[in-house]
């Protein structure tokens, strides 16, 4: 029992058991899914069995292999190298733990997703779900064994190894497996481990013996600083949580845009007090965040709700339809919203009304601005800008009106809606599950104010009616239902066959 005594023995012990443990989880994942195919009763036993028939099939395989090794007679000559039957098997192995662990790091490296298998089928047979996991059992039992030949000459370190890695899934499956994918540069350090293992048998195989001991040295170096950095990592993160979560907020953004995290740290002062962000405030920060991939087409007034005047009536109907609502701009037409000749402001009109070579050269300096719909409103803010305070209208392909924007308009797509005298709130709160809202609703707004995903990048609608009459093809009436993304959509009222009121329940 000397050998007890030996530090390299427990170094290479302690060692095997980390390997083996990152060696096993893969198994145990493949496990945990083949598992999920049985009743929910049975789940945990079918576990048990393939994690046994796992820890059986590697000691078996050890034995195996490890008299395998002993056969040093040689048995073929292949360009000057004369190879054993030991030399052959460490060759093998090698090569097997090489292209395991480059694949591997290739794969944690590229960042590739885990693809998650579920399926909808009926639960399968206890028996075959067992025999599926005998077979996964043999295919990764035999990175582990030649793993353990790879690290140490004792065969008793490599079954303690074994039996200590595979009591520790047994009891704690659930908290190893949340540990790895917490800790990706362990697996990165345990696969760079596999690497240095996959040379040494290479090297043994080709004749040239590398001492145990520096590679024990090596790893145990490199897993000394990995506990520093998992330290260092651990104890920054709980440092940065000390600090409010308005500064952190505002130092990301800053970040990502280029600024100067310093620039924040006065607002972080008198922020200190506040540790959550109120729901306005959430709410103009998602406004902001979907600017650049919302179109000029969902914030804009659209078609119908525009009010424009028609120059071709008199001066009295004119100056009535101006009085009659709080709007301070106006296209002027000619017959036809399509037809439009100038975008004027109210007062402006109604000092020239009377006069027609005055309001003629008023239309000519008031030239209307057009934009296309699907223009990205980030993109079109120069354009209003530019503006100078005016409207801009909305074209389709066609050089159709479909609306008009303002810079009020992109206020509202941030900070949510301020409607005119005239005007409803498109969305209203009647309890914390439902919502009365307007057919006419954004549906980026609706997002925001739910804190839910309702658009997807291939829809062709941009308001709920355009959703519900989407998803129900066109045929609704008043008490028409509509569930979608956790939502329930019901149709209130009706106007013709558009939809003018909804109400919304959150499932």
């Amino acid at each position: 029992m000397e050998f007890l005594l030996d530090p390299s023995i427990w170094i290479a012990l302690l060692t095997l058991i980390v390997l083996e443990i990152v060696l096993g989880i893969d198994n145990l994942v493949f496990i945990a899914i083949l598992a999920d195919k049985l009743p929910p009763e049975q789940r945990d036993k079918a576990r048990v069995i393939g994690l046994s028939l796992a820890l059986i099939m590697r000691l078996g395989l050890l034995f195996a292999i490890s008299w395998l090794v002993t056969l040093t007679k040689p048995l073929i000559t292949l360009f000057d190298w004369t190879f054993s039957g030991r030399d052959l098997i460490l060759l093998l192995g090698g090569l097997f733990l090489l292209y395991k662990s480059v694949s591997e790091l290739h794969e944690r490296i590229e960042g590739v997703p885990e693809v998650k298998v579920t399926s909808n089928a009926a639960y399968a047979g206890f028996s075959a779900v067992v025999l599926q996991i005998v077979i996964l059992d043999a295919v990764f039992s035999l990175d582990s064994v030649i793993t353990a030949i790879g690290m140490v000459d004792n065969i008793y370190v490599m079954m303690v190894a074994m039996v200590v890695a595979m009591a520790m899934m047994l009891l704690a499956s659930k908290p190893l497996t949340e540990f790895v994918n917490r800790h990706p540069t362990v697996v990165i350090l345990c696969l760079s481990f596999l690497l240095l293992i996959g040379v040494s048998l290479i090297a043994e195989g080709f004749g040239f013996h590398i001492p145990k001991g520096y590679i024990y040295s090596g790893i145990g170096v490199a897993i000394l600083i990995e506990a520093f950095n998992q330290f260092t990592h651990r104890n920054a993160t709980k440092h940065a949580a000390k600090i409010p979560i308005r500064h952190r907020t505002a130092a990301s953004i800053f970040k990502l845009m280029g600024g100067n995290v310093e620039t924040v740290s006065d607002f972080a002062q008198h922020q200190e007090a506040q540790q959550t962000f109120a729901d306005e405030e959430r709410y103009m920060i998602g406004g902001v965040l979907t600017l650049a991939e919302r179109s000029v087409a969902t914030i804009m007034t659209p078609r119908n709700q525009i009010s424009w005047v028609d120059i071709q009536d008199s001066p009295a109907e004119i100056r009535e339809q101006i009085l009659s609502v709080p709007h301070s701009l106006f296209p002027v037409c000619r017959g036809s919203l399509d037809k439009v000749l100038a975008v004027v402001r109210a007062k402006e009109l109604l000092a020239v009304l009377d006069n027609e070579q005055q309001l003629h050269d008023l239309i000519k300096q008031q030239r209307p601005i057009y934009i296309f719909e699907k223009m990205k409103v980030i993109d079109a803010i120069n354009t209003l800008r530019n503006s100078k305070g005016s409207l801009v209208l909305v074209t389709d392909e066609f050089s159709m009106i479909q609306g008009l924007i303002t810079p009020l308009d992109v206020f509202e797509a941030i900070a949510g809606e301020f409607p005119d005298a005239d005007e409803q709130l498109d969305l209203e709160k009647i309890d914390e599950k439902t919502w009365k809202a307007s057919g006419m609703l954004d549906l980026y707004q609706l997002e925001l104010a739910l804190g839910l995903d309702v658009v997807t990048e291939d829809t062709d609608y941009t308001s709920v009616s355009g959703l519900i009459l989407d998803k129900c093809q066109g045929i609704v009436s008043v008490g028409s239902r509509l569930s979608y993304q956790g939502i329930d959509f019901e149709v209130t009222e009706l106007e013709g066959t558009r939809i003018t009121t909804v109400m919304i329940h959150v499932l």
